[in-house]
């Protein structure tokens, strides 16, 4: 039953993910994106923050401000700034399919930085998800866009981001970790909006604006309890649904059309992260 209601949190963050990359690419369309960024980052470190105090605990603690967290948080930047700049402006389906490849970096990076032991199953999985990556891209085909290589460096410093949390101090709690995560969403806006120049939201967008820090707080909650009430390995294939939601999204609210390239190499992605999955089990 753990498994199950683990498994449940996990597909739930993965639909509140991809509901809030859609409201990101609706707000861009209208405002800057940085200004975008700051304010959801400013509202979710502040929510984050409130969570804490009611549960007694120091909203910033010191240990936010060792060493492992700092690196954390370059990282953090990196893949928030990079991704949300490939929501904006490339189809949400390719950049969807694009971060899927996460766990396998952070496979590759384990090996390569933690020195962790990795079967040659798993090398053959990761190998076969960059393939997928590449797919997508179609590098030196007609179709390549060179605005996906931010999908691959915001994806890059997502696995960055999670291979620092292992060396964070292991009693932060979820809470202090969210306002951490939050405030360097609110700096990476204030980096982009450096080279924008800000505006008033319409008055037709203030709904969307409300409703992201709302789809981006529950969907950071959920992924929590799915990580802390059922096994690692029976809740984090539940990940790769968000590429379903964001195809989905993206076809019926920005009318995208995803090619044979970008399904073939999401497909190829999900499944190597899959297998790798079941190679680290057994």
């Amino acid at each position: 039953m753990d498994n199950l209601r683990g498994s449940l949190f996990m597909t739930v963050s993965m639909l509140l993910f991809a509901v809030e990359d859609m409201l990101v690419k609706l707000a861009a369309a209208a405002l800057p994106l940085g200004e975008v960024m700051l304010a959801e980052g400013l509202v979710g470190a502040l929510a984050f923050a409130a969570l804490a105090a009611a549960k007694g605990q120091a909203a910033l603690p010191r240990a936010l401000f060792s060493r492992g967290i700092a690196v954390r948080s370059v990282f953090e930047v990196t893949g928030r700034l990079f991704y949300a700049f490939a929501i904006a402006l490339t189809p949400l389906s390719a950049a969807s399919a694009i971060l899927q490849a996460t766990p396998l970096v952070v496979v590759a990076g384990a090996a390569a930085v933690l020195g962790e032991t990795v079967g040659a199953r798993r090398w053959a999985a990761v190998f076969a998800g960059f393939a997928g990556v590449m797919v997508v891209l179609r590098p030196g085909l007609s179709g390549f866009d060179a605005l996906s290589l931010l999908a691959v460096v915001g994806m890059a410093g997502f696995a960055g981001r999670d291979l620092a949390t292992r060396a964070a101090p292991p009693h932060l709690t979820s809470a202090q970790l969210g306002v951490a995560g939050f405030v360097m969403l609110a700096l990476a806006g204030a980096i982009a909006l450096a080279t924008q120049t800000p505006a008033l939201p319409p008055a037709g967008l203030w709904p969307v604006l409300v409703a992201l820090p709302v789809f981006g707080t529950a969907g950071y909650q959920a992924l929590t309890l799915a990580m802390r009430t059922g096994e690692v390995a029976a809740v984090t294939p539940f990940r790769y649904t968000r590429l379903i939601f964001g195809t989905a999204l993206g076809v019926a609210v920005f009318h995208e059309r995803p090619d044979a390239f970008t399904l073939l190499g999401g497909a190829l992605i999900v499944a190597s992260g899959l297998y790798a999955l079941h190679a680290a089990r057994r």
